[in-house]
């Protein structure tokens, strides 16, 4: 494709602070009207994945949230395989309720991808169902280990296409990097030797800093000649501040790329919670969060892991969850994108959902990044991209402030500059939040050749976008 050259020339910034928040009559643009969003069965392909973890420990409910996935945009879910919950008896497997999920979800067309994890404890020494649990260790945990992955694979083999081994093992105590090592060896070489064209997504790693444990496994699996065995290394690495991760990702994809450029990099894993402090468990839950930084730091994510080059982000999750005593944190984990009701019910989505929504309606298809952009940033953390899309005119530039949490204030910055392009004719204003569409008028924007000058443009704590109208489809408020 063939890229086009933007050039910032200038950014002048006054500040703007919005007493009442951001909302459509905080702004002076006329409102055009809503992004239409699109389903996963009208996107033929996308980068975003959502989470459907926990399910084989019933700590959320599948058939509770089923009607938003396809919905959502997402064109894949993370799924739980779940071997203690399929094998209760020695030897026998209930696929019933995992068969409903993974239909259902290709229905909607939502491609699973699946982990085989994690161990099953009616076999002496079969490690625990449960995060930072052990692997089977014993000869015949592992012999029952090598004949479920064989049954799960040969199952799913024509519905699956991607398989991930196990879930955070840097953070288990009970297993070092070199017996992992041996366990992804493994597992690799059967779902291989049944399913040859399967991708398997390698590590799940929790923390980004971790590099050295990265390095001892990959040492062993290059002395092993079993690097080819995986195409995709995945990461999660919480961070409150979703910047924050990206030097630490550029560490770890540097690493990958001397065992083996081919390698993916996917962020398998992150969300934040959106309930305050003390009432969420899990990750990040030392911080006040509400639904608005919630849905902030998703969108923060979402465009912060496209921009840095990440092939595919999956936010997590969907649903609330509610752990159960026993795992590694037991209560409620409100990263979800839809509230769960105490029965278990969807309450209603968050505006986190709508967030993503709007996100993958925009950025679906053949996104390619303007790496030629240069950008004078005279602000402190403010973020730029912008992007081309096949088969759509114009362009697409993402802004915002990053370098703190995402909170609730919807204060503002007034931006304007000055951009040399050739492409974007007509510049819409998306808020990604709500998804209104602005027009942007002769105060706000003015073309002079190929200089395009954008004058009093509203930044905030959050990514908004300026794209030609060519990139979306609206309807009425």
């Amino acid at each position: 494709m063939r890229y086009l050259k933007i050039f910032v020339i200038s950014l002048i910034f006054s500040w703007l602070s919005c007493e009442e928040g951001l909302t459509q009559d905080s702004y002076s643009f006329e409102i055009l009207g809503k992004l239409k969003t699109y389903s996963a069965s009208e996107i033929e392909s996308s980068r975003w994945s959502i989470g459907g973890e926990t399910l084989d420990r019933d700590y959320a409910d599948y058939h509770a949230y089923k009607e938003y996935l396809g919905p959502s945009g997402a064109k894949r879910i993370r799924l739980q395989g779940g071997w203690a919950k399929s094998e209760q008896v020695n030897g026998v497997y209930d696929f019933e309720w995992l068969d409903k999920i993974i239909d259902d979800a290709l229905s909607q067309d939502v491609q699973p991808w699946l982990q085989v994890s994690y161990g099953n404890p009616i076999y002496p020494g079969g490690g625990e169902a449960a995060l930072a649990g052990g692997i089977p260790t014993s000869e015949e945990a592992l012999e029952a280990w090598d004949q479920w992955v064989e049954a799960m694979v040969n199952r799913y083999k024509e519905k699956v296409k991607e398989w991930e081994i196990w879930n955070e093992p840097d953070i288990s105590k009970k297993m070092t990097a070199e017996e992992f090592a041996a366990f992804h060896v493994r597992t690799g070489d059967i779902i291989k030797s049944i399913q040859p064209d399967a991708k398997i997504i390698a590590l799940g790693l929790a923390g980004l800093s971790r590099t050295e444990y990265v390095k001892s496994i990959l040492d062993i699996l290059k002395s092993k000649n079993k690097l080819d065995q995986f195409d995709v290394l995945s990461f999660h690495g919480y961070n409150s501040v979703p910047e924050r991760s990206y030097s630490a990702v550029a560490k770890l994809r540097k690493i990958v790329n001397s065992f083996n450029p081919e390698i993916e990099l996917w962020q398998g894993e992150n969300g934040a919670p959106s309930t305050p402090k003390g009432q969420s468990v899990g990750a990040m839950t030392k911080y006040d969060w509400s639904e608005t930084s919630q849905a902030k730091w998703v969108l923060r994510r979402m465009l912060g892991d496209m921009g840095h080059g990440v092939d595919v982000t999956s936010i997590f999750q969907i649903s609330d969850m509610q752990y159960a005593k026993g795992d590694h944190f037991a209560g409620l984990n409100s990263k979800g994108l839809l509230k769960v009701a105490p029965d278990g019910s969807i309450e209603r989505p968050k505006l986190s959902y709508k967030a993503f929504q709007n996100t993958v309606s925009v950025f679906s298809g053949e996104i390619s990044k303007i790496e030629e952009a240069e950008v004078e940033k005279e602000i402190k953390d403010l973020m730029v991209f912008s992007y081309t899309k096949k088969g759509v005119k114009g362009a697409a530039i993402t802004l915002w402030i990053g370098g703190v949490k995402p909170e609730d204030s919807m204060d503002t910055q007034f931006v304007s500059f000055t951009i040399t392009h050739t492409k974007i004719i007509k510049p819409v204003f998306l808020n990604l939040m709500d998804g209104t569409v602005y027009a942007l008028d002769e105060d706000n924007y003015i073309r002079n050749g190929k200089v395009l000058s954008l004058q009093n443009i509203p930044i905030g704590d959050w990514p908004v976008v300026i794209l030609d109208e060519d990139w979306l489809e609206l309807v009425n408020n």
